[in-house]
């Protein structure tokens, strides 16, 4: 059964350099990972949503053609290893995707078959991800910014963090709630959010989009001191 990973890493200091020129050469050696079907290094934005850009945190988001297949990368690779050994920290979850609509680079990577029900209890992650038309981004940041801050301040929401494969015009955002109740609540009743997939819609902000909700079967490590949504 294929699987889905997202890490979050936290660079030690004096690596961000050397992490920014990883988003280039790292890619030939994922390529040849074996049982690693999609894979994406992803930049973080300064205070979590912001364009600038945080040179000391990254995300990497992968499918895998197996459990077996991430255990291995993650155990031996030497491209991990070597984040390992630059990291102060680095937090994993597994995720069962529940529901993905649209796509990434022209595939919905997510797109392989699960129970398709979202759980009634615990965890449940979210992902949305864009390509921003050029002409549109002074008005897609002028209104998303305000909306995922203050996603990141509602009610049952467990940790978020924005990122990106270019800056300003690639982004995407990663954030966990508590419950489906917590997001649904975040998602259809909050006017900001409400307004901003108005606007996405009829000022056709994006030249391509994704959207995936998870169920979180595990995580480990830290992010920013603490596990969030830690389950067994």
């Amino acid at each position: 059964m294929p699987l889905t990973t997202l890490s979050v890493l936290t660079l030690r200091p004096g690596n961000g350099r050397w992490g920014l020129a990883q988003m280039g050469t790292a890619q030939r050696p994922l390529q040849r990972v074996p049982g690693l079907r999609f894979h994406k290094l992803l930049g973080s934005g300064a205070d979590s949503y912001q364009f600038m850009p945080n040179l000391n945190r990254y995300g990497f988001m992968a499918v895998w053609e197996s459990e077996e297949a991430a255990a291995t990368f993650f155990a031996t690779h030497p491209v991990w290893q070597e984040y390992r050994n630059r990291t102060q920290e680095i937090w994993t979850a597994r995720l069962a995707p529940m529901q993905a609509h649209g796509l990434w680079d022209g595939s919905n990577p997510f797109a392989y078959p699960t129970d398709g029900v979202l759980p009634a209890e615990g965890p449940v992650a979210v992902l949305t991800r864009a390509s921003i038309r050029w002409q549109k981004t002074p008005r897609f940041w002028r209104y998303v910014a305000p909306s995922l801050a203050a996603a990141n301040k509602a009610p049952g929401v467990q940790a978020s963090i924005g990122l990106g494969e270019l800056p300003v015009v690639r982004q995407a955002t990663f954030s966990i709630w508590e419950s489906v109740q917590a997001m649904q609540t975040f998602a259809y009743r909050n006017e900001l959010h409400k307004e901003v997939i108005r606007l996405t819609r009829q000022e056709k902000w994006y030249g391509e989009e994704l959207f995936a909700r998870f169920r979180v079967l595990s995580t480990e490590g830290t992010w920013d001191g603490l596990n969030p949504a830690a389950v067994r």
